[in-house]
């Protein structure tokens, strides 16, 4: 196999979880391909795992050590999973990147918001009209999906057609947005497919995916019979659905507010690439306070149960001068993700005890997926015919299913989870690698890798407590007396009313003025006694191993 050309295929993430997506694609001589790389998403973070971490971004090390090979950036769609990370890592990459115009709008005002030069976002054509990016030539084929202007990548290099799906479903009428037009990929299909690169998210929903079109009908009941004021969360990039619930509102004679920055952002750059054009008018947070409650609608977001977006913050009290009461509505139309059930219920629970009605997507009325179900997915592999098929965009069980799906209409279905690197330019495709992938956090306004020990050190901190103890050391190596203790998670009183930062400092007390001289003159070993002698009073007493600071004072003579 040394000698030719290799066509590569490498995910940074997305392929084995929902959401970060990162795709490498590199043809050339192994070690020397020339690189692309489609989407540079997020991931959310949750309380349970990665506490105080803002966002969730892919690990790109091993792309920023081969950067000097990275062509350009190809972005599919909009959504944060798929475009969230280009404000935050494109400082370390520089390279052009290049979107259909609604989803380069939403890239310049990442640029932009971090200081970056938007004109580094170029907009490209849809297919079949090209963009080269070294021996690449890649085109942006259309596909319907929940956000506006969705593109398929038609990547074309000497070694053949590879068609990445991005994410999508088959809707003949999105309301907003292009049809999924079978005939045009048809079209895209014809020189021969050697591999497609396809969604997974929904290779479990054995029915056919339903249309965009068919949840309008049964909001304008929903909201026409409601009484008091009426919310409603989604999607923020769900541009289709935020047009329905705002046309319900208004033929319901309810001012429409939308309320939380992305609704804000999504609309906007909506109208402003000429995707909205009979959106109803809106009226200010500030101008919404002073409407009737029996005469108004909000739009809100947090609809996966995000802290400080709208819905969290109404259900703890208020927002922009808003507030809950007893016979208002409050409408889900969105669909919980995996991971998030948890905030989302606390959400309705706290409605609930308001007296709110909590209307969900639970029948099947009022949300419908933007990702194409089981025989959708069927429907594609035969229109584009792919010689193999390569699952992403799912967790792990998703991309075994689905390459399953491939293997039983006699093709190639073949599992590549992140770090796998497939060569696809020979007559079968075979695995040439393994990079180390992982995550990289966004705390605060660092970023903070995986392994870097900070999130391990909040979790266990979280999970077993504090304990600082400070002592002070004079110039004989005799250690004072007023050894200090101060705990932070453990509970303080003990056996009835006996406190545990006495306790240890009385154990302390004792064993620092036994130790020898050459303990007391050595910071580790002097730690290590210190630190040994906590755990066991808190594990005796409380049942934790906290996590134990030392603070060593060494007094010099005079």
């Amino acid at each position: 196999m040394s000698g030719r050309n290799r066509l590569i295929y490498l995910p940074l993430g997305g392929a084995g979880e929902i959401g970060m997506n990162a795709y490498v694609y590199g043809y050339g001589a192994e070690g020397r391909e020339r690189l692309i790389l489609v989407d540079l998403g997020i991931a959310f973070p949750d309380m349970d795992t990665t506490p105080g971490v803002d966002v969730i971004l892919p690990d790109i090390s091993w792309l920023k050590d081969n950067l000097d090979r990275l062509e350009a950036v190809f972005i599919t769609h909009g959504h944060e999973d798929h475009v969230g990370g280009v404000g935050h890592l494109f400082q370390q990459l520089k390279k052009p990147i290049h979107a259909r115009k609604f989803t380069a709008n939403l890239a310049r005002r990442k640029l932009s918001e971090k200081g970056q030069d938007p004109k580094m976002v170029r907009t490209a054509p849809a297919f079949p009209e090209t963009v080269t990016a070294g021996p690449f030539s890649v085109s942006f084929l259309p596909i319907s999906h929940s956000i506006p202007e969705s593109a398929a990548l038609v990547i074309d290099s000497p070694a053949g057609r590879v068609i990445h799906s991005g994410d999508f479903k088959l809707d003949p009428s999105p309301i907003v947005g292009e049809a999924f037009d079978p005939d045009l990929w048809a079209e895209a299909a014809k020189p021969g497919v050697r591999a497609l690169i396809c969604d997974s998210t929904n290779v479990f929903s054995r029915h056919p995916g339903r249309s965009e079109a068919q949840v309008a009908p049964n909001l304008r009941p929903l909201v026409a019979a409601s009484k008091g004021l009426f919310v409603a969360t989604t999607f923020a990039s769900n541009v289709a659905r935020l047009q329905s619930l705002a046309k319900a509102g208004e033929a319901a004679g309810r001012s429409v507010c939308l309320m939380g920055r992305a609704m804000r952002r999504m609309t906007e750059a909506a109208t402003e690439e000429g995707l909205l054009t009979d959106f109803p008018p809106t009226v200010s947070p500030e101008e919404a306070a002073d409407i009737p409650r029996e005469n108004l609608m909000l739009i809100v977001t947090g609809s996966q149960g995000e802290r400080r977006a709208a819905s969290a913050q109404l259900s703890r009290g208020k927002y922009f001068g808003m507030e809950m009461r007893e016979g208002d509505t409050f409408l889900f139309s969105s669909k919980t993700i995996p991971g998030n059930e948890k905030e989302v219920a606390r959400i309705m629970n706290n409605f609930s005890e308001m007296g709110v009605d909590v209307v969900t997507d639970d029948d099947g009325l009022y949300h419908v997926s933007g990702h194409a179900n089981r025989p959708d997915l069927e429907r594609i592999h035969e229109i584009t015919n792919p010689q193999v098929v390569i699952p992403m965009h799912g967790e792990h069980r998703h991309l075994r299913e689905h390459a399953k799906l491939a293997e039983a209409t006699g093709r190639t279905g073949i599992v590549a989870p992140n770090g796998t690197m497939l060569d696809l330019a020979g007559n079968k495709p075979e695995v040439v690698g393994h990079v180390e992938t992982g995550r990289t956090y966004l705390d605060g306004s660092a970023l903070v890798g995986q392994f870097d020990g900070v999130i391990r050190d909040r979790l266990r901190i979280a999970l077993n407590g504090l304990v600082v103890v400070a002592v002070m050391v004079d110039d004989d190596g005799d250690v004072l007396e007023d050894t200090w203790v101060d705990i932070r998670g453990i509970p303080e009183e003990v056996r009835g009313s006996a406190s545990l930062s006495d306790m240890m400092e009385e154990h302390l007390a004792g064993a620092l003025a036994r130790i020898s001289r050459k303990v007391a003159d050595d910071d580790e070993a002097l730690e290590d006694l210190i630190v040994k002698g906590v755990r066991k009073i808190a594990q005796d007493e409380v049942g934790k191993r906290p996590e134990v600071t030392v603070l060593i004072t060494r007094l010099a003579a005079e």
